[in-house]
């Protein structure tokens, strides 16, 4: 049959079921189809901690959200457009993120009695579509048996039905791939590659994968295809990347541009332990990995790498920051090059696991005993991790000092289109190793004398004739650096070692404003300030009151320690300083007590990105509050689902 073809310029889709039912792959598969398309997008998985939540139940519901257009954007969207729920369990659970009209394909087959009352229906939503007063009236349903056609689709491959069922999913993304016009090579040389070695298996999920791409175009329950273009990028090779891979690229680069081993001592904690999978790939780049017994452990050992002239990386999250922080005291006595990578998640304590939230930026700039400054780096986007590595590991090394780089579990996690680097365009490292010709022409070496332009002292790995000297977190005498109690000596050492990790904002560019309207003298009155992952949702949020007609300024953080030389200057500019957190106001705590501006916090943690109609209504009040402009007479109506073009 004719089917209509319909162009539209982004949409949300999300894959919702039980956390068994393959979500995170199949809504994985969609994103690199897209991917391959050429459209822009952001993704957001969402799963449950349980390595197996209680099957069919609303905790046990897992979810991936992908956002693709034919434009640039910057989240993974506040509200789906399309819900494809596997069981009544996940459709009870993302019901409530819907807009009205949104499109809800259903799997009939779980709709039993059981899954019903597990999952708090006390009567089959389904069976009251044409009641407009029924919950699901005002949304477009198609129930379509996924499962029975699933399993009638592949029984020439003699599998149980059980093991037959699980290919559903592959149904599922067919489906939505012949919706919405994804290219499906890509997903069946994955299929085959993957089961590789169970070629039922193999041959049932591509069959099924086909079945459901063939459903669409031959059934009459779908009766409009959808169009998105690709979207138009500057030239170059990209490819789908999260944020967690980026960063060990970001590493790995990193090792090659200074010329050191890249040695990565950890232990697996969700959300960082992809860095640790990942780097392990990589031996023919110079990279050691060694998974350690315990948080202490793994980063007593990335110091001893680096004490011997490597490049030390631990990784970890919240908790193991915790655990770790004496011995990043270490570091900072020592004076070694070290990389903390911290994958912020919900917390206190082990907290949620699989969540996101931005909490650890005060642990990560006061979190050890004594005066112990950090230098602090935020990566703001997935492809963003890897430059922030590299940023990471160039302050580390030139300063020889450690450094805290913190991501987040939705940057880990969540992934989007990023341009692969020419190699020439990443910056050299320079390690400056001592030699024997720093002696002093007394043969004798000071491992405490300080570099004049950043203060570092000298790097000077073992094995060196003349270069031995004392290592150990007791206070050193400045220039020799033998044991000293003395406290004038105590003082000079503690003022020096902040004054090195001031100095290194003398490196950093200044901070990019985007105030569109500054140039003609006609600057907005506020300025949303963020750091880290509130990027998109603090980007979307600002082009929507723009596009309803008001300014608004814009700028984000990466360093947050030390903050960049101009960004006093810049705060003094507007009369409204607003701070999007995923905590309760660490940044803006910051901001407060370092420029005594009375920045306005809006803070959020529950486990999920910042949304940005919501940031865009908070914005138009602040904004309507600075320009004099009675609040009932805001207009923020571009503030819909729609993200807008910038």
């Amino acid at each position: 049959m004719s089917k209509q073809v319909k162009q539209l310029d982004r949409v949300i889709i999300r894959f919702a079921g039980d956390s068994g039912d393959g979500m995170q792959l199949t809504g994985d598969r969609f994103t690199q189809e897209s991917a391959a398309f050429g459209n822009d997008l952001v993704t957001l998985p969402n799963f449950p901690a349980e390595i197996r939540a209680p099957q069919g139940t609303i905790p046990g519901v897992s979810s991936f959200q992908v956002h693709f257009a034919d434009h640039d954007i910057l989240t993974p969207g506040d509200r789906p457009d399309v819900l494809v729920a596997m069981n009544p369990a996940a459709l009870k659970a993302n019901l409530g993120d819907l807009p009205k009209g949104a499109t809800i394909i259903v799997d009939t087959h779980d709709f039993s009695k059981r899954n019903l009352e597990k999952a708090g229906y006390s009567s089959n939503p389904l069976d009251t579509l044409e009641d407009p007063d029924a919950e699901l009236s005002v949304y477009n349903v198609f129930p379509v048996d996924l499962t029975g056609m699933t399993v009638e689709a592949v029984k020439e491959f003699g599998l149980s039905r059980k093991d037959a069922a699980r290919a559903k999913n592959m149904f599922a993304l067919g489906l939505l791939s012949w919706m919405y016009g994804r290219p499906t090579d890509s997903t069946i040389s994955f299929l085959e590659k993957k089961f590789a070695r169970i070629p039922d298996v193999r041959d049932a999920n591509i069959t099924s994968f086909k079945s459901g791409w063939n459903f669409g175009e031959t059934t009459e329950t779908f009766v409009v295809r959808y169009e998105i273009k690709p979207a138009p990028v500057s030239a170059g090779t990209y490819r789908n990347i999260t944020g967690n891979l980026a960063l060990a690229w970001g590493l790995v680069a990193a090792g090659v541009q200074s010329d050191l081993p890249v040695f990565l001592g950890t232990y697996p904690i969700t959300p960082a332990s992809d860095i640790l999978h990942e780097l392990s790939k990589h031996k023919a780049f110079g990279v050691t990995t060694f998974q350690a017994e315990d948080e202490i452990a793994g980063i007593g050992a990335a110091i001893g790498a680096s004490f011997g002239g490597a490049l030390g990386v631990t990784s970890t999250s919240g908790p193991g920051v915790a655990l770790k922080s004496e011995a990043v005291g270490l570091a900072v006595m020592t004076e070694l090059p070290l990389i903390v990578v911290d994958v912020q998640r919900g917390g206190p304590s082990t907290g949620l696991p699989t969540k996101t939230e931005q909490a650890d930026l005060l642990q990560a700039m006061f979190g050890r005993n004594g005066e112990a400054p950090v230098p602090v780096v935020a990566p703001a986007s997935p492809g963003d991790c890897f430059d922030a590595a590299v940023e990471a590991a160039r302050i580390a090394v030139t300063y020889r000092t450690p450094v805290m780089l913190l991501s987040d579990g939705y940057l880990a996690n969540g992934s989007e289109p990023w341009r692969i680097p020419e190699i020439a365009d990443l910056p050299r490292i320079e390690p400056g190793f001592a030699t024997a010709d720093d002696l002093t022409e007394s043969g004798e070496f000071e491992p405490y004398r300080r570099d004049a332009e950043t203060l570092a002292r000298p790097w000077a790995p073992p094995g060196v004739a003349g270069l031995e000297h004392r290592i150990g977190g007791l206070e050193k005498a400045d220039i020799t650096g033998n044991i000293s109690y003395d406290p004038a000596n105590h003082d000079f050492m503690v003022r020096t070692r902040q004054a090195k990790i001031d100095r290194i904002a003398d490196s950093l560019p200044p901070l990019e404003v985007d105030d569109p309207g500054a140039a003609e003298g006609n600057a907005a009155k506020v300025l949303v300030l963020g750091w880290g992952s509130t990027y998109g949702p603090i980007g979307a949020g600002v082009r929507r009151v723009r596009r309803s007609g008001y300014r608004v300024a814009q700028a984000h953080l990466r360093h947050l320690n030390p903050f960049p030389n101009d960004l006093g200057d810049v705060l003094e500019r507007y009369d409204k300083i607003l701070i999007p957190e995923m905590n309760l106001g660490q940044l803006a705590l910051l901001i407060r007590a370092r420029y005594l501006v009375d920045a306005v916090g809006y803070n959020q943690v529950n486990g999920m990105p910042l949304k940005a109609a919501e940031l865009a209504e908070v914005i138009g009040h602040l904004v309507a509050d600075a320009e004099g402009i009675p609040v009932d007479q805001l207009d923020l109506s571009i503030a819909t689902n729609q993200e807008v073009h910038q």
